[in-house]
């Protein structure tokens, strides 16, 4: 893949993405899950929250159906494949399934932030951070 695009989520979002520091001079795109926002299964806070970290980020912003909105993006921007971070939410594997059926895929590892005992809840960020914070704060 000579000429990718990063598709930046929500579980990557930072200038230390995987993805933007091994191709910084390539287009990235971030999508609003369209289905997500209707349903209203992300809240004003979370949707402020994205927003205002992507404003940080080289990337463009769409709204729609994920995978059609990345595809659509690489097909605009002449690319021949998709950069991404792994994620741990069971939509990315949806997700990226239905873009790798068009283009190649490459899903990078990003560092993690702590290691789990137990896989995270990922309803709230709270029920994380209850399981986090203690591992967070060891070493200080």
């Amino acid at each position: 893949m000579k000429q990718p695009l990063l598709w930046i989520h929500g579980e990557a979002l930072g200038p230390t993405n995987p993805a933007l520091l091994a191709h910084p001079d390539r287009p990235a795109v971030f999508v609003f899950d369209e289905a997500l926002i209707r349903r209203q299964a992300i809240s004003l806070k979370r949707l402020g929250f994205l927003y205002e970290s992507l404003l940080e980020l080289p990337v463009t912003i769409r709204q729609g159906d994920v995978a059609q909105q990345v595809l659509a993006c690489a097909c605009q921007h002449g690319c021949d494949g998709v950069v991404t971070t792994d994620g741990v939410d069971p939509q990315f594997k949806r997700i990226h399934g239905a873009i790798a059926r068009e283009l190649p895929v490459v899903v990078l590892e990003p560092e993690s932030f702590v290691d789990l005992e137990t896989p995270p809840d990922l309803r709230r960020f709270s029920r994380y951070w209850r399981q986090a914070e203690s591992l967070v704060w060891q070493g200080y």
